[in-house]
């Protein structure tokens, strides 16, 4: 199922973004994007991520930056004594040799590199403190796919719905057309036997075998009984994507027996209708968990 959530943090000194993505896959695969020296929240993210998605290509991605902190500056006034002595021997030594010198503006001795007095470097923060952001991003994450999930099952149910219909009306076109089928066999032996001599007894049974050859009644009770299978996995909730992906091939392998078998244009229509409405269904399946 497709996701994506992101959260930011900051400390002293540093900010920093998670995000979180997911695509469809059969299985679940979780990849981590760490920055260096992060290794060793790999193993818990990997639980954690584990612990709320059964499937999907999962990318986690942690940015992290530092922030230059203007407060954190200030001017040290030792350094302030030390550069006007410097100054004041740079200006003696220049007018002691004809080179006077206009004095300084207070501007111009701000910009001296040598008054800024560096605050230590900002530690980062604990580990757990990226972890309680990684919770929180896991926690958007999932509300956004369980609201996703509240959409798509919506939208499966009435596919479901469109398969049953479709399956009642198959149904009533195979009737229609076993009772064209019997009046047809019923004329076509009633002329062999009436044009040529043949062993009655063997000529109802290649009859009876092309009867049970183009009866579709099984494949329609195993497609009733898939969109009933159906309906309980949406009502069931939870991780049933693969079971679902199951389901979608035995729905598949019983409409294109059914086509095979039907020998009515009717049928065959209804069929085709039927093998759309769940290859439509099962593309919809790829985004359940």
């Amino acid at each position: 199922m497709t996701g994506y959530a992101t959260w930011e943090g900051a400390a002293p000194g540093f900010a920093w973004t998670w995000e979180i993505r997911s695509v469809n896959a059969r299985g679940l695969d979780i990849r981590l994007r760490l920055p260096e020296g992060f290794g060793a929240l790999e193993a818990e993210l990997r639980k954690r991520v584990a612990a709320r998605a059964a499937r999907g290509s999962i990318n986690v991605t942690l940015r992290l930056s530092r922030v230059d902190d203007a407060a954190a500056s200030g001017l040290d006034p030792a350094a302030i004594g030390a550069a006007l002595d410097a100054l004041a021997q740079v200006r003696a030594a220049a007018e002691a040799r004809g080179f006077p010198m206009a004095p300084p503006s207070p501007a111009e001795i701000l910009n001296l590199r040598a008054l800024a007095e560096s605050s230590a470097p900002a530690e980062l923060p604990e580990m757990a403190v990226f972890l309680e952001d990684a919770e929180a991003l896991l926690n958007a994450f999932v509300a956004m796919r369980q609201a996703e999930g509240a959409a798509l099952k919506a939208v499966l149910s009435d596919q479901i719905d469109r398969i049953a219909d479709l399956t009642e009306a198959a149904r009533a076109a195979a009737a229609e057309r076993s009772t064209r089928q019997a009046d047809t066999f019923r004329e076509t032996l009633q002329t062999l036997l009436e044009a040529t001599e043949v062993d009655e007894a063997r000529l109802a049974q290649e009859l009876a075998l092309l009867a049970v050859k183009s009866d579709v009644m099984e494949e329609l009770d195993r497609l009733d009984a898939h969109v009933a299978a159906a309906r309980e996995l949406l009502a069931q909730g939870g991780a049933v994507g693969r079971k679902f992906d199951f389901l979608m091939q035995e729905f598949n392998r019983e409409a294109n027996t059914l086509c095979s078998k039907s020998q009515d244009a009717g049928l065959t229509a209804i069929g085709l209708d039927l093998k759309l409405a769940i290859d439509q269904t099962r593309e919809q399946v790829q985004n359940v968990e």
